[in-house]
């Protein structure tokens, strides 16, 4: 039976209450009822002091994996620099190469090189060498820490290598299979490998990779294509073909929760996910611009009302029909907008494409049974069918307008090669708000009047 959230929550206070009283021997003692992840929650919820204090008293493993899921950011990359270089390196040692090149590359130049110069050669040339790659890039995410073995030999002869590898490898799914300059040439199965006789070849039982990366693709890719083909790792290489490292499910998924509240966050108007920790300043210089700009393509979409005040006062129930029929083309641009922004994000830049002629369907669909709706309330309340009729026109007019608004900006804007979560929300609804005053005020300007 596995732990309840109710007990992580008691164990949690228990250390915490163990760390304010400066005992760390009970919080070593205690430590290990916690998984890293519940730990890192408690290290953040203390000061610095006592976040220093507790990492010290713990096993220098378990310090080591608390603080790699930490969140990342300034937070966590403050307490490593507080720590003296010698304990930074030996939390840094215990980790493997990507998570230690993450925390070591949210320090400062000259702080890398406090720690950096603890560790050993070969092991601070390794992360030396993970830095140069952007972090948001296959690059960044990989670790060169694998098991492969080379096409030449036997498969008794590899399980001996993989034994031996997989000393120094964490969580290893799969064998990489090389030649003799390390130009991949495919992956192994490790049932395939334990179940075949130890004299045939390797050659004969290695797989083409269904996919692989070069370092500089982008960390979004990098998760399509793992989420795409159920891959537990995907091979890095060079534009040569030599096998650089490997990147793993686990870390994939952290990209893909990080990509998708960034572009929750964009799709709102707020920046990204630092607003969550930020005061309420910080929040207002946040998202006063987002606001400012919304006000001036509101005013540009309330404009139209001013061109239509002979209609307005001849026909009074506009005045209650308007902000309905602008309100549910927002909503239905929204709707496309969604869907539209979620496939490019799952399935990659172009995939949208299409989606246009498909959204102005579900437009005229939608537009006429709400227009339909909308006609009725509009003759009950005014008791003129040709109302009805205008209404229902505009209605169904600014139905289409959204759905090809909310398919066609995002896809657009994707083409352009700029993010579609960032503008588009502005721009659909400015368009439903315009289409559908102008539908409804135009139309009742020349039908009614």
């Amino acid at each position: 039976m596995g732990t309840s959230e109710h007990d992580i929550e008691q164990r949690q206070k228990r250390l915490q209450a163990l760390a304010a009283r400066g005992d760390l021997a009970g919080v070593r003692e205690h430590a290990a009822e916690l998984h890293p992840s519940d730990l890192a929650d408690l290290v953040e919820s203390l000061d610095e002091a006592q976040q220093i204090e507790l990492l010290s008293a713990l096993p220098t493993e378990l310090a080591s994996d608390t603080l790699a899921e930490m969140e990342e950011g300034e937070e966590r990359g403050d307490l490593l620099a507080a720590l003296t270089p010698e304990k930074g390196a030996e939390l840094l040692h215990d980790l493997p190469d990507d998570d230690a090149v993450d925390l070591i590359s949210e320090l400062e130049p000259d702080e890398q090189s406090k720690i950096l110069a603890e560790l050993s050669v070969d092991e601070a040339g390794e992360l030396k060498g993970l830095l140069q790659y952007d972090e948001e890039t296959a690059g960044g995410l990989m670790t060169t820490e694998l098991v492969e073995v080379e096409a030449r030999l036997t498969a008794g002869q590899a399980i001996e290598q993989v034994r031996a590898q997989g000393q120094e490898v964490e969580d290893f799914y799969t064998v990489f299979v090389v030649d003799a300059d390390r130009r991949l040439l495919g992956t192994l199965r490790l049932d395939d490998l334990i179940i075949a006789h130890p004299e045939e070849s390797i050659e004969a039982l290695v797989e083409e990779p269904v996919a692989t990366v070069m370092p500089d693709v982008d960390q979004e890719q990098v998760g399509r294509l793992i989420a795409r083909y159920n891959l537990a790792a995907i091979a890095v290489v060079t534009e040569a073909g030599e096998l650089l490292g490997r990147i793993t499910f686990d870390d994939v998924i952290d990209v893909i929760e990080a990509e998708q509240t960034e572009d929750i966050f964009r799709l709102a108007g707020v920046t990204d996910e630092d607003e969550l920790k930020h005061t309420w300043t910080q929040s207002v210089r946040t998202r006063l611009p987002w606001l400012l700009l919304n006000l001036l393509t509101a005013s540009l979409a309330a404009s139209v009302i001013l061109l239509f005040e002979e209609t307005i006062d001849a026909v009074i129930t506009l005045v209650f029909i308007a902000p309905i029929i602008a309100a549910m083309g927002g909503s239905s641009g929204t709707q496309s907008l969604a869907v539209t922004i979620r496939r490019i994000t799952i399935q990659g830049s172009g995939s949208a494409r299409g989606f246009v002629a498909k959204e102005i369907l579900i437009g005229l669909v939608n537009g006429a049974v709400l227009g339909g709706g909308i006609a009725a309330i509009a003759f009950v309340l005014d008791g003129d069918p040709m109302l009805g009729m205008v209404v229902f026109l505009a209605m169904w007019g600014n139905q289409v307008v959204a759905g090809f608004a909310g398919a066609f900006i995002p896809t657009t804007l994707d083409r352009m090669g700029v993010d579609p979560s960032v503008a588009s929300s502005v721009f659909v609804h400015t368009l439903t708000d315009l289409c559908g005053f102008f539908l409804l005020l135009g139309l009742a300007s020349k039908l009614l009047l």
